[in-house]
């Protein structure tokens, strides 16, 4: 008997789909597991990606009296630090982080910036670039004393201050101490930071929001000992949990919203204010108006020379930040959580009217009910939007939000887009980083790219007339596709990162977004995120942390996910190279294939082996014929398989052959849209484990009922696919294909 090699082959390599390993593939591994590059497990951080059994953590506790001058823009403060070694170590010095020295003189910052002169550059520009700003910055410590008064001697190294006491903190001891300092707040319009005030000439007004204005504690941690890295700008904060009673002194006409919870509001409201302030407690269908606009305004032109002090209580939170200002409207509205009710409450100057009214209060509800839903439940009192010009800045309970109208009051939708997805950003980093503590200073995408893909989720579910491209697949590809030497992969410390906001914000967010709804779905996606986030709510969790989580509480092999998407800069870029198109020769009976000559139906879109590529189906078939298996092929097994019924199953079915090329590098998932002669659509999708053999190029057959007359890989964009002119097939009149394709998507 003649045998016909492509029956052979169908045969005994497995029906149709079966990849084989190619001379072609340089097999680098991208299936490989993750176990030899992250941290080995251990007694403090589990294999599962949960605390170990001997997880520990330090904590700070503060008692901090600041005062606010509101005639030299100066701030000064005492605070008293107990600090508490929980750690199995002994400590020989404490690290004390001084935020505000990244703005003294010969900083880090201005030290190692890069910069070019440009002929006709704007001079506020000029000035910051430059360093040629008059701003003297920088803490003034005036005293580091023990509980006793005693002088404690201190090394401060640029925004850094080691502390050494007089005798080694064994583990489970504690040190207090106190700090004295002062120094000038800066003008944000001329100095770019997080704090600072900012200035109102119309009425000759400040607004201060005041953000790293105290000496912290920085983290000492099992993973890396005392984290000391310095404060170069970008790189934000690794912070201890701690409690926090702050006094601040403001003049008595001022209105400051802070970090926890308000202790003596009968001594700094009015009576009106303080039943307003009552009734917003309890008010869960609409915000409550506690200073109006007309009583701001009228506070603008007064002035008031005294003095008052609010009182502040934050339990278990990383940090506190405070914002004061007399011309501050505030309104306020309860959230109706599972079991807490937080107040949610913005606090604007009438410049930012009628946009804040309308939609800052909302935007928070929105966020702690999706948040909360996705992670844990939201378990502060408050959570804050202030408004603040150019500004996107978070801190536990309080954000500084930008996003003002035009001065005769119109909100274009950009306006309203731009002001909505700011406020529902800052506010989930309450939970992102402020609850879920990661190391900012070391990891950005552990904050800033979970948090944006929860912030998309939030718009998705909540404002569905914004658009949400950013932080998407399809919102990734111009990125990705780009001058690899101006990309580094999400796997980079902050400081080196190159292109911020698509590394840290908006392709982390992408390859959530990609993993939930493409690569895992919904429902294991969200109880693995959840788990991930309860596991570490008020801890420290590291890269390896969320890795392992999200694979333990969801059994799925994400490695070859996290390699590809998180530790390189490979992109997706997969193409439909070769579609054949075969029918079973109705002669089935005819092994040696003596019936009509088959017709040549090969659509190898290529051009090579000499042949005319095909660039539709106008070529018709190819027929195979399924012979009766030979007996050799059972070996030692007696039962045998119903040849002629494998040949009925078969029969009038359609057979595609179709070859995927990765150009790109990043192994994805394949989804493939087939459209029928009756106008129908059918959708196939494909786990990326495809490319485990092969990791160039892969064929698959697909078994349809119907005739095909088109089909599109990725064709609603969820892949991040960066070239969308080779996912199509017919290639006839691919221009005005893809220009609709693009048009749809």
């Amino acid at each position: 008997m003649k045998w016909n090699r492509k029956i052979i082959t169908a045969l005994v390599m497995g029906a149709f789909s079966f990849t084989s390993f190619s001379q072609e593939n340089d097999w680098n591994q991208k299936f490989e597991q993750l176990g030899t590059s992250l941290p080995t497990p251990n007694e403090y951080r589990n294999g599962a990606g949960a605390p170990g059994e001997k997880y520990w953590q330090q904590k700070a506790d503060y008692i901090i009296n600041v005062e606010v001058n509101d005639e030299t823009q100066v701030l000064t403060g005492s605070e008293t630090i107990n600090y508490f070694n929980n750690s199995p170590h002994t400590l020989a010095y404490l690290w004390v982080q001084l935020d505000q020295n990244v703005r003294a003189k010969g900083n880090l910052s201005q030290q190692t910036s890069t910069r070019t002169i440009r002929d006709s550059t704007a001079a506020k520009f000029i000035e910051s670039r430059l360093g040629l700003s008059d701003y003297e910055g920088g803490y003034k410590i005036s005293a580091v004393k023990d509980t006793e008064g005693k002088d404690l001697k201190h090394t401060i190294n640029r925004t850094m201050m080691r502390i050494d006491m007089d005798k080694p903190l064994k583990s489970g001891e504690q040190f207090k101490f106190s700090i004295d300092w002062s120094y000038n707040i800066y003008d944000r319009m001329n100095e770019n930071g997080r704090g600072g005030y900012e200035y109102f000439p119309e009425d000759d007004n400040y607004a201060y929001t005041c953000a790293q204005w105290f000496p912290r504690m920085a983290v000492y941690d099992d993973v890396n000992g005392w984290q000391n890295k310095q404060f170069i700008g970008r790189g934000e904060f690794a912070l201890t949990f701690g409690d926090y009673t702050v006094n601040i002194t403001v003049p008595s006409d001022h209105i400051v919203a802070a970090t926890g919870s308000l202790q003596n509001p009968d001594k700094v409201l009015t009576k009106t204010e303080l039943s307003r302030f009552n009734q917003a407690k309890k008010s869960f269908d609409k915000p409550v108006i506690i200073v109006t606009q007309e009583e701001a305004t009228a506070k603008e032109k007064i002035k008031s020379t005294k003095k008052s002090t609010w009182t502040y209580k934050a339990i278990n939170v990383r940090d506190f930040a405070f914002a004061s200002s007399r011309k501050y409207i505030w309104d306020a509205q309860a959230v109706k959580l599972n079991t807490k009710t937080p107040l949610a409450m913005s606090y604007y100057p009438k410049e930012a009217n009628p946009l804040w009214e309308t939609e800052s209060t909302l935007a928070i509800k929105n966020t702690l009910e999706v948040y909360s839903e996705r992670t844990i439940e939201y378990p502060y009192p408050v959570a804050i939007s202030v408004s603040a010009a150019n500004q996107g800045m978070e801190y536990p309970m309080i954000c500084f939000n930008y996003g003002r109208p035009k001065a005769d009051g119109t909100i274009s939708p950009r306006l309203r887009a731009g002001n909505i997805g700011v406020i529902v950003h800052e506010v989930g980093h309450n939970f992102f980083p402020m609850i879920i503590n990661s190391d900012e200073r070391q990891w950005t995408w552990m904050d800033e790219g979970l948090n944006s893909f929860l912030e998309r989720e939030t718009k998705r579910l909540r404002y569905p007339d914004l658009d949400i491209t950013w932080g998407s697949p399809k919102g990734i590809t111009r990125y990705m596709k780009g001058d690899k030497s101006n990309i580094r992969p999400i796997m980079t410390n902050s400081e080196q990162i190159k292109q911020f906001g698509y590394n840290a914000y908006g392709k982390p967010s992408s390859a959530l977004t990609l993993l939930r709804e493409t690569v895992m779905g919904p429902e294991l996606f969200d109880a693995a995120f959840k788990e991930y986030a309860t596991r570490w709510a008020f801890k420290h969790p590291m890269p390896a942390d969320f890795f392992r989580s999200m694979e333990d509480a969801s059994a799925v092999d994400l490695d070859w996910f996290w390699k590809g998407w998180f530790f390189s800069t490979d992109y997706v870029d997969v193409s439909v190279e070769d579609v054949k198109w075969f029918r079973l020769k109705e002669e089935t009976h005819d092994p040696e294939r003596k019936a009509k000559k088959v017709k040549k139906g090969d659509l190898n879109t290529s051009t090579t082996n000499e042949e005319v590529a095909a660039i539709d189906f106008s070529n018709g078939f190819e027929e195979i014929t399924v012979i009766d298996t030979d007996p050799r092929f059972y070996g030692e097994f007696q039962n045998r398989v119903d040849d002629n019924a494998i040949r009925t199953k078969l029969a009038n079915k359609n057979m595609y052959e179709i070859k995927f090329k990765n150009k790109g590098g990043l192994v994805t998932p394949l989804i493939v849209e087939f459209t029928f002669t009756d106008g129908s659509k059918q959708l196939e999708k494909i786990p990326a484990e495809i490319w485990r053999y092969n990791e160039n190029q892969v064929s698959k057959v697909f078994i349809l009922d119907k005739e095909v007359t088109n089909i599109v890989l990725d064709p609603e964009a969820k892949t991040a696919d960066t070239n969308l002119e080779d996912n199509v097939f017919p290639k006839i009149d691919v221009g005005s294909k893809l220009d609709k394709y693009k048009e749809d998507k």
